[in-house]
Protein backbone atom coordinates (compact mmCIF):
# COMPACT_ATOMS: atom_id res chain seq x y z
CA UNK A 1 0.00 0.00 0.00
CA UNK A 2 1.58 3.54 -0.92
CA UNK A 3 0.60 6.39 1.00
CA UNK A 4 -1.67 8.51 -2.00
CA UNK A 5 -4.11 9.87 0.69
CA UNK A 6 -6.33 13.41 0.37
CA UNK A 7 -8.07 14.60 3.51
CA UNK A 8 -11.34 16.81 2.53
CA UNK A 9 -11.95 19.11 5.72
CA UNK A 10 -12.69 22.15 7.00
CA UNK A 11 -10.49 23.58 9.96
CA UNK A 12 -14.06 24.33 11.50
CA UNK A 13 -15.34 20.89 11.61
CA UNK A 14 -14.70 16.99 13.02
CA UNK A 15 -11.86 17.16 10.25
CA UNK A 16 -9.65 18.10 12.38
CA UNK A 17 -10.18 15.23 14.07
CA UNK A 18 -8.76 13.43 11.15
CA UNK A 19 -6.02 15.98 10.61
CA UNK A 20 -4.82 14.68 14.27
CA UNK A 21 -5.14 10.90 13.41
CA UNK A 22 -3.04 11.93 10.10
CA UNK A 23 -0.02 13.87 12.12
CA UNK A 24 0.03 10.64 14.23
CA UNK A 25 0.68 8.00 12.11
CA UNK A 26 3.24 10.53 10.09
CA UNK A 27 1.19 10.52 6.90
CA UNK A 28 2.34 12.07 3.74
CA UNK A 29 -1.41 13.51 2.41
CA UNK A 30 -2.66 16.54 0.70
CA UNK A 31 -5.85 18.68 1.52
CA UNK A 32 -8.73 19.75 0.64
CA UNK A 33 -10.71 22.59 1.84
CA UNK A 34 -14.59 21.96 1.19
CA UNK A 35 -16.55 25.25 1.96
CA UNK A 36 -20.19 24.32 3.68
CA UNK A 37 -22.06 26.44 1.43
CA UNK A 38 -20.60 25.02 -1.91
CA UNK A 39 -17.95 21.97 -2.53
CA UNK A 40 -19.12 20.49 0.30
CA UNK A 41 -22.65 19.69 -1.30
CA UNK A 42 -21.42 19.93 -4.72
CA UNK A 43 -21.83 16.72 -6.71
CA UNK A 44 -18.16 16.43 -7.49
CA UNK A 45 -17.96 15.73 -3.05
CA UNK A 46 -21.14 14.28 -2.78
CA UNK A 47 -19.77 11.23 -5.10
CA UNK A 48 -16.57 10.98 -2.41
CA UNK A 49 -19.43 11.42 0.52
CA UNK A 50 -23.28 11.44 -0.13
CA UNK A 51 -23.55 12.62 3.15
CA UNK A 52 -21.89 16.40 2.28
CA UNK A 53 -20.07 16.16 5.40
CA UNK A 54 -16.80 16.57 6.17
CA UNK A 55 -14.08 14.78 6.92
CA UNK A 56 -13.51 11.64 4.64
CA UNK A 57 -9.81 10.26 3.27
CA UNK A 58 -9.18 9.06 0.14
CA UNK A 59 -6.08 6.86 0.20
CA UNK A 60 -4.67 4.69 -3.26
CA UNK A 61 -8.71 5.33 -4.87
CA UNK A 62 -10.81 4.19 -1.90
CA UNK A 63 -12.81 6.42 0.39
CA UNK A 64 -13.32 6.37 4.21
CA UNK A 65 -15.49 8.59 5.81
CA UNK A 66 -16.81 8.98 9.55
CA UNK A 67 -14.22 10.08 12.46
CA UNK A 68 -13.98 6.90 14.25
CA UNK A 69 -13.45 4.50 10.99
CA UNK A 70 -10.57 7.34 9.89
CA UNK A 71 -9.04 6.95 12.83
CA UNK A 72 -9.07 3.01 13.11
CA UNK A 73 -8.38 2.29 9.73
CA UNK A 74 -5.40 4.48 9.62
CA UNK A 75 -4.06 3.18 12.65
CA UNK A 76 -3.84 -0.53 10.77
CA UNK A 77 -2.95 1.25 7.08
CA UNK A 78 0.34 2.80 8.95
CA UNK A 79 1.27 0.26 11.77
CA UNK A 80 4.70 1.60 12.14
CA UNK A 81 3.37 4.16 14.56
CA UNK A 82 2.04 2.00 17.02
CA UNK A 83 -1.28 3.16 17.26
CA UNK A 84 -3.46 0.08 16.24
CA UNK A 85 -4.54 -2.12 19.09
CA UNK A 86 -2.21 -4.78 20.73
CA UNK A 87 -4.15 -8.58 21.12
CA UNK A 88 -4.41 -7.66 24.62
CA UNK A 89 -5.81 -4.58 24.36
CA UNK A 90 -8.27 -4.98 21.26
CA UNK A 91 -11.07 -5.72 23.62
CA UNK A 92 -10.65 -2.21 25.28
CA UNK A 93 -9.91 -0.51 21.98
CA UNK A 94 -12.84 -1.48 20.18
CA UNK A 95 -15.29 -1.06 22.93
CA UNK A 96 -14.10 2.51 24.12
CA UNK A 97 -13.79 3.46 20.74
CA UNK A 98 -17.33 2.58 19.79
CA UNK A 99 -19.02 4.17 22.85
CA UNK A 100 -17.31 7.29 21.82
CA UNK A 101 -18.42 7.11 18.29
CA UNK A 102 -21.91 6.05 19.90
CA UNK A 103 -23.08 6.62 23.03
CA UNK A 104 -21.01 9.61 24.09
CA UNK A 105 -21.67 11.56 20.42
CA UNK A 106 -25.62 10.95 20.68
CA UNK A 107 -25.95 11.43 23.93
CA UNK A 108 -24.02 14.82 24.02
CA UNK A 109 -25.88 16.09 20.58
CA UNK A 110 -29.06 14.90 22.24
CA UNK A 111 -28.36 16.31 25.52
CA UNK A 112 -27.62 19.53 23.75
CA UNK A 113 -30.61 19.66 21.58
CA UNK A 114 -32.23 19.79 25.10
CA UNK A 115 -33.86 16.16 24.12
CA UNK A 116 -34.18 13.88 26.99
CA UNK A 117 -34.83 10.41 26.84
CA UNK A 118 -36.67 10.06 29.25
CA UNK A 119 -39.17 7.57 30.01
CA UNK A 120 -38.18 6.09 26.37
CA UNK A 121 -34.20 5.38 27.54
CA UNK A 122 -35.00 1.90 26.74
CA UNK A 123 -35.02 2.87 22.90
CA UNK A 124 -31.75 3.99 23.17
CA UNK A 125 -28.34 2.61 23.09
CA UNK A 126 -27.27 5.35 25.70
CA UNK A 127 -30.05 5.06 28.14
CA UNK A 128 -29.53 8.38 29.13
CA UNK A 129 -27.04 11.77 29.19
CA UNK A 130 -26.28 10.98 32.63
CA UNK A 131 -25.49 7.12 32.69
CA UNK A 132 -23.46 7.84 29.77
CA UNK A 133 -21.16 10.82 31.78
CA UNK A 134 -20.46 8.64 34.84
CA UNK A 135 -19.55 5.84 32.78
CA UNK A 136 -17.06 7.58 31.06
CA UNK A 137 -16.07 9.21 34.50
CA UNK A 138 -15.62 6.26 35.52
CA UNK A 139 -13.15 4.96 32.56
CA UNK A 140 -11.15 8.13 32.65
CA UNK A 141 -10.80 7.97 36.40
CA UNK A 142 -9.38 4.62 36.48
CA UNK A 143 -6.88 4.68 32.92
CA UNK A 144 -4.49 7.08 31.73
CA UNK A 145 -5.64 5.96 28.02
CA UNK A 146 -8.76 4.46 26.65
CA UNK A 147 -6.89 0.88 26.82
CA UNK A 148 -4.96 1.72 29.98
CA UNK A 149 -1.75 3.04 29.96
CA UNK A 150 -0.74 3.05 26.20
CA UNK A 151 -1.95 5.90 23.74
CA UNK A 152 -3.80 4.65 20.85
CA UNK A 153 -5.82 5.74 17.86
CA UNK A 154 -9.29 5.14 20.14
CA UNK A 155 -7.67 8.52 22.52
CA UNK A 156 -7.40 10.32 19.24
CA UNK A 157 -11.17 9.97 18.92
CA UNK A 158 -12.55 9.31 22.53
CA UNK A 159 -9.99 12.65 23.16
CA UNK A 160 -11.62 14.60 20.77
CA UNK A 161 -15.09 13.98 21.39
CA UNK A 162 -14.22 15.10 25.16
CA UNK A 163 -12.41 18.04 24.27
CA UNK A 164 -14.92 18.98 21.72
CA UNK A 165 -18.04 18.57 23.84
CA UNK A 166 -16.68 20.08 26.77
CA UNK A 167 -15.92 23.33 25.09
CA UNK A 168 -19.77 23.69 23.98
CA UNK A 169 -20.70 22.70 27.47
CA UNK A 170 -22.01 19.70 26.07
CA UNK A 171 -20.06 17.55 28.68
CA UNK A 172 -19.49 18.58 32.69
CA UNK A 173 -15.74 19.31 33.20
CA UNK A 174 -15.31 16.71 35.52
CA UNK A 175 -11.76 16.52 37.13
CA UNK A 176 -10.98 12.74 34.93
CA UNK A 177 -12.01 14.85 31.97
CA UNK A 178 -9.16 17.26 32.17
CA UNK A 179 -7.11 15.33 33.12
CA UNK A 180 -7.47 13.06 30.56
CA UNK A 181 -7.52 16.03 27.73
CA UNK A 182 -4.48 17.32 29.57
CA UNK A 183 -2.45 14.21 28.09
CA UNK A 184 -4.01 13.70 24.89
CA UNK A 185 -4.13 17.31 23.73
CA UNK A 186 -0.16 17.82 24.99
CA UNK A 187 1.30 15.68 22.19
CA UNK A 188 2.88 16.95 18.95
CA UNK A 189 0.88 15.68 16.98
CA UNK A 190 -2.50 17.02 18.53
CA UNK A 191 -0.29 20.51 18.28
CA UNK A 192 1.11 19.95 14.89
CA UNK A 193 -2.40 19.50 13.54
CA UNK A 194 -4.23 21.79 15.73
CA UNK A 195 -1.63 24.65 14.52
CA UNK A 196 -2.15 23.93 10.99
CA UNK A 197 -6.00 24.22 10.97
CA UNK A 198 -6.06 27.19 13.27
CA UNK A 199 -3.87 28.77 10.27
CA UNK A 200 -6.44 27.90 7.88
CA UNK A 201 -9.30 29.49 10.40
CA UNK A 202 -7.06 32.57 10.04
CA UNK A 203 -6.84 32.66 6.56
CA UNK A 204 -10.15 32.08 5.55
CA UNK A 205 -11.33 34.93 8.29
CA UNK A 206 -8.55 37.24 6.49
CA UNK A 207 -10.31 36.41 3.04
CA UNK A 208 -13.74 37.17 3.97
CA UNK A 209 -12.51 40.43 5.60
CA UNK A 210 -13.89 43.48 3.05
CA UNK A 211 -10.94 44.95 0.82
Amino acid sequence: MTDQLILYTNPQSRGRIARWMLEEVGATYSVEVMDYASTMKGEAYRAINPMGKVPAIVHDGKVVTECAAICAYLAEAFPNAGLAPLPAERADYYRWLFYAAGPVEQAATNNYAKFDSGEQSRMFGYGNYDLVVEVLDQLLSSRAYATGERFTAADVYLGSQIGWTMMFGMLPKRDSFLAYIERVQGREAYQRAWAMDDALVAAQQKAAEPA
